[in-house]
């Protein structure tokens, strides 16, 4: 049954007035998803400036920390799909992995084939050795594209879980 006058008006304030509430609403959710952004932003510490290091012919000789790397942890960021992800493109001789990629070569007696160094380059940035590859440089910050603002500046790794990636890989003989 349709509305009459009287009936009519009051619905159109009352849904105006469920609009403003609304509207209202939305503007304090922005306001203090905002707010906490910002604090957020203000408490997370800057992200540590990368190491210096230097690269001779295909090989960065000298690790990035003093400590050294843990094959261990090393593979669990090889396989970790969300930090590594080595398996997004490469087969690794890891039985159980499931969906392992093929654009990049397999990592199998990669061990063998590559020194600390020059496997530490190629973690570290792989442009430096093909400048045509698709694959990431893993410890780099600039010449970067498509980069989301949240991850700008930041390493996709920090040089300790480098140097764990290199300490797993050269097991792989």
């Amino acid at each position: 049954m349709p509305l009459k006058g009287r009936q009519r008006s009051a619905r159109k304030k009352h849904d105006v007035s469920a609009l403003r509430i609304f509207f209202a609403s939305l503007a304090l959710c922005a306001v203090a998803a905002w707010g906490a952004y910002a604090v957020a932003q203000a408490q997370t510490p800057a992200p540590a400036p990368l190491v210096a290091y230097t690269v001779v012919g295909d090989a960065i000789p000298k690790p990035l920390t003093s400590t050294p790397g843990d094959p261990v942890r090393g593979k669990a960021i090889v396989v970790d799909r969300k930090l590594g992800n080595c398996l997004a493109c490469h087969t690794l001789p890891i039985p159980n992995e499931a969906d392992p990629g093929n654009v990049g070569p397999p990592l199998a007696g990669v061990g063998k084939a590559f020194s600390a160094g020059q496997l530490r380059l190629r973690v570290v940035n792989i442009k430096v050795v093909d400048p045509n590859t698709i694959m990431p440089g893993f410890y780099r910050t600039t010449g970067l594209q498509d980069v989301d603002p949240k991850f700008a500046g930041k390493p996709i790794l920090r040089a300790q879980q480098v140097e764990d990636v290199v300490a797993y890989l050269q097991t792989l003989k």
